[in-house]
């Protein structure tokens, strides 16, 4: 039940499955990063335990079904910070891709 005054959010059907999509691509990315870069993201124990597990899936319904998994378990925790990290990560290792190019040239 809800108190007086307080109104509960409508979320469309479009706006559920583009938020759980957007989890989901979220996981994906951090099944990407190395043992080694995941220690440095404060990501819940369950969630790294999963995200660990996904990077030794080989084949693609299993390997699809933990990301979506994953992409459930985001769901409790606040992305924001894990997102934010991943920018800035991603965003350095440009800086140095185009460092390397300028140089080699």
């Amino acid at each position: 039940m809800q108190a007086r005054g307080e109104q509960m959010e409508f979320l469309s059907r479009t706006k559920k499955k583009k938020t759980a999509l957007s989890l989901q691509d979220l996981g994906e990315r951090l099944v990407k990063l190395s043992d080694k870069q995941l220690k440095n993201i404060d990501l819940p124990e369950g969630v790294l335990a999963v995200v660990r597990m996904a990077k030794t899936i080989q084949k693609h319904n299993p390997l699809q079904r933990q990301m979506q998994y994953i992409g459930t378990l985001m769901r409790k925790h606040d992305p924001v910070p894990i997102r934010e990290f991943l920018d800035t990560m991603e965003q350095g290792n440009r800086k140095r891709t185009a460092e390397f190019k300028k140089n080699e040239k």
